[in-house]
């Protein structure tokens, strides 16, 4: 018998497979997701060129809270309490194998209470004039710190590891904070090394074990250390009248990491939090999804920052599910799998993570590369019809695994923080079989500006206005963006918005116009359905010789998109007309290349051959020139570094964004002999 070519038996292979698929289809007749919205409009122009939500018509009628009874978070986690009947609230595990155990909303409320009184034992005063520090990762005595502190009206103001001991400093001196509430021994004895310079710290309440060193050096600059169940209990013993606060109170001030200079914190009340979560809630409503006290998620994403905090407040309000991970980013598949969250929040940079594996695992075998092609084919074509689903043939064979990854239950994906490039959030709509989300926003506004609507298919931008807030774009002449061309800089206005910084009325007058409009910083567009596309960064900005401005984030971007890149740092001279920049290669596409190209060594031999370097150089200006950058945008030379940017060694912000000047300092020298070489 005549043997069949190995492609013809792919094609056959795919052809049997499709005619099953829409056999399958036929037989299921799956149903398209209602969006409650003509996606053909998606907002509405107001007179002075902004735009609202289409439920905010007016542009005046902001939406404040999705229920009469919640106007804090305080009364929404009361709500909780009530609508899930003491169902579970906060779930965790302690390691590999385990499952999750929980704790009802009750015994988090009577917790929070308890622990509440003891701080009022330990000295504080209910009232925004109190200001708590939280310093800790994810874990139930996050929450119930968090909670306790709403009961009685004070501010809660994160601290993590990242802002380095330095930052947390300046935090505790000008917040004036007297309590810091602290996970372990470690962290604890990171803020007691540097107790001598914050003489407002006198308290440290401690989750885990004190230990004898962190008990000396107590001693040492007069700081009480009191455990943490002692405070609970001194609580329950001694209870004080709840004082719970007034929506136009504060509720929390959330620091923000920034690039350059002291950070700045950010004052959020209980009205703004409320109204933005309630925005997002209302979108989930209206779009025919619920979420009930039978829905649970993973907590994971830093509590320091607003986007995880203000899940949990959403969770909170409806009275759902948090399960803690384990805290160790190798063991949070593990988590996933033994919580089977029924919604997923994340960010571009996991997701991305997914997308290269499953890619690279299907490159080197045509049967592969071919069912994940028809797969997503297919699969694409059923969201243009608004069909989601994870029931399709091509799930069985091709996504079940990936979806099982997070458990095997996620209908609903929020990702947030950062753009995520259209072909990843197509992949990551095909592949988890579920809504998928993606959302614009600042801590400044809380958390979300804009927000796609359950059901969008269409990727590449993040859809209209929440109807917390109107949204308007303004000239940036100097980068040649103007509104009448529906381009400018995002400002955005209503009840979401934050009160300023605290203690810095330079920069909130920077980022606050005397009309109330937030200035983002980021350059939007508005496309022809009234959604938003955010399309280029205000910030870092500067000009080179020959006068023309350049937005580095924008070309940093666009050169990551090659194969080669894990992360690029782009660097000009105001007395050059041209950029160098820094790439560090994707490890895991260099070493197989190296390999086939019989180059030996590791990354480091790898980064440090010219041929090597002109190969990468050649291709990301090939990929700069076809994604329409001009000829001053692209580098000139580049070097190659064998080290990730991170936020351990300096380069990375919190939220991972290049830490410019940091960068800049680092490779001063490197970038300097660029430009002599091409004098």
């Amino acid at each position: 018998m005549q043997s069949i070519p190995g492609g013809m038996a792919t094609v056959g292979t795919a052809a049997s497979l499709s005619a099953a698929a829409l056999a399958y289809y036929m037989a299921s007749r799956p149903t398209p997701i209602e969006t409650g919205v003509d996606m053909n409009n998606q907002s509405i122009r107001l007179p002075d060129g902004s735009r609202t939500s289409i439920w905010v018509p007016d542009g005046k009628s902001f939406l404040e809270s999705a229920f009469d009874d919640v106007h804090t978070t305080h009364e929404g986690f009361k709500r909780g309490l009530r609508i899930s009947k003491n169902s579970p609230c906060l779930g965790t595990r302690n390691g590999p194998n385990r499952s999750y155990t929980w704790l009802t909303y009750q015994e988090v409320y009577d917790m929070a209470q308890a622990f509440g009184c003891g701080l009022m034992n330990e000295g504080l005063r209910p009232g925004t004039d109190s200001i708590v520090g939280i310093y800790s990762m994810n874990r139930v005595e996050w929450t119930v710190s968090e909670q306790a502190c709403s009961m009685f009206s004070m501010v809660t103001c994160a601290l993590y590891d990242t802002l380095g001991p330095e930052t947390c400093q300046f935090i505790i001196n000008q917040t004036g904070m007297t309590v810091v509430i602290c996970d372990t021994a470690a962290r604890v004895q990171l803020l007691l090394d540097k107790a001598g310079d914050m003489p407002s710290l006198k308290t440290i309440v401690v989750m885990d074990k004190i230990t004898d060193q962190n008990q000396t050096t107590a001693k040492q600059y007069n700081v009480k250390l009191v455990p943490f169940e002692t405070v609970k209990e001194n609580g329950k013993k001694n209870p004080v009248a709840l004082v719970p606060p007034k929506p136009e109170d504060l509720c929390l001030i959330c620091y923000t990491s920034g690039t350059t200079g002291d950070p700045k914190g950010a004052l959020l009340t209980h009205r703004s939090v409320i109204a933005n979560l309630s925005s997002m809630i209302y979108y989930i409503q209206k779009c025919g999804l619920t979420i009930t006290s039978e829905d649970v998620s993973l907590s994971y994403l830093p509590l320091a920052h607003v986007f995880e905090r203000g899940i949990q407040a959403i969770f909170f309000m409806l009275g759902a599910r948090l399960g803690f991970s384990s805290g160790d980013v190798k063991l949070l598949t593990d988590d996933l799998q033994a919580l089977k969250p029924t919604l997923f929040c994340t960010v571009p940079r996991l997701l991305n993570r997914i997308y290269d594996k499953v890619l690279s695992g299907a490159q080197g075998s045509a049967l592969k590369s071919t069912m994940l092609s028809w797969a997503l084919r297919s699969k694409e074509a059923e969201l243009k019809r608004r069909i989601i689903r994870r029931d399709s043939i091509w799930d069985t064979l091709v996504f079940s695994k990936i979806q099982n990854l997070l458990g095997g239950r996620v209908r609903l994906v929020f990702t947030a923080s950062a753009p995520l490039e259209p072909k990843v959030l197509n992949f990551v709509r095909c592949a988890f079989g579920c809504v998928v989300v993606e959302g614009y926003g600042q801590t400044e506004n809380t958390a979300a500006i804009t927000s796609n609507i359950p059901g969008e298919y269409e990727p590449g931008h993040c859809g209209p206005p929440l109807p917390c807030n109107i949204v308007k774009l303004v000239d940036v002449p100097e980068m040649d963006y103007y509104a009448k061309d529906d381009k400018g800089e995002i400002t955005c206005k209503g009840p979401s918005v934050f009160s300023g910084y605290y203690k810095n009325p330079e920069k909130t007058k920077e980022a606050l116009d005397e009309d109330g409009w937030l200035h983002t910083g980021d350059i939007g567009q508005w496309l022809p359905n009234g959604a938003l596309k955010i399309i280029d960064r205000k910030k870092n900005i500067f000009k080179l010789a020959q006068g023309e401005y350049v937005a580095v984030e924008k070309i940093e971007n666009t050169y990551m998109r090659s194969q080669y890149v894990a992360q690029a740092f782009v660097e000009g001279d105001s007395l050059k007309a041209y950029l160098m920049g820094v790439i560090v290669p994707d490890e895991e596409v260099m070493i197989p290349w190296a390999k086939e190209n019989n180059i030996q060594g590791n990354l480091k031999d790898i980064c440090s051959r010219e041929d090597v370097k002109n190969m990468i150089l050649t291709d990301i200006n090939k990929i700069g020139k076809g994604m329409g950058l001009k000829g001053f945008e692209m580098v000139r030379d580049i070097i190659l570094y064998p080290e990730l940017f991170s936020v351990q060694n300096g380069l990375l912000t919190p939220t991972f964004k290049n830490k410019r000047p940091v960068l800049r300092k680092h490779f001063s020298a490197d970038i300097k002999e660029l430009y002599k070489k091409h004098e």
